[in-house]
């Protein structure tokens, strides 16, 4: 079938791809990497996870609008076949928010110790989920796109570690 893509058990339309499966990762992808390095670096600067949490969630917030309006304003869909600007931008930011807020939460317990383990913890599963949903949907390797995903999260990740200890 060429107008579809075949999933496990699935047949995807290419349209549900490009105009939602992709605006909706490209939104976890950068929520939950390019909030990794304000949020650890505060961490450790400060001591203090609720002051962690509020970076946390001024950069999760912050992305999201401007990750949703990138990608709303980016083209009108109409020669691409995109679809709907708005609601790929709605998509967008939606997925860049929450990618940005998952590891964010941990710091609402107030133990700094507990809050970075789990904080950790939930950037491997946020890493690795975004890592199956372009092996399912984008049809990517999935050992490649794991360790795509894994080394570009972790080098934004020690770089928050590095500039919270300086």
């Amino acid at each position: 079938m060429a107008n579809h893509l075949s999933t496990n058990q699935h047949t995807v339309q290419p349209s549900f791809v490009i105009q939602k499966v992709q605006p909706a990762l490209l939104g976890l992808m950068d929520g939950s990497v390019s909030t990794l390095a304000p949020i650890f670096a505060t961490a450790g600067l400060t001591g203090n996870p609720m002051k962690a949490f509020y970076v946390g969630l001024a950069s999760s917030m912050g992305a999201g609008v401007s990750m949703g309006l990138a990608e709303a304003l980016s083209d009108d869909g109409k020669v691409t076949g995109r679809g709907s600007p708005i609601m790929r931008g709605g998509i967008t930011a939606f997925g860049t928010a929450l990618g940005g807020m998952l590891h964010t939460l941990p710091f609402l317990i107030p133990d700094m110790h507990q809050a970075l383990h789990l904080a950790y913890t939930v950037v491997i599963f946020e890493l690795l989920a975004i890592a199956l949903i372009r092996y399912r949907f984008m049809k990517s390797p999935l050992w490649r796109t794991i360790l795509q995903v894994i080394v570009g999260g972790g080098i934004v990740f020690a770089l928050g570690i590095f500039l919270g200890q300086s």
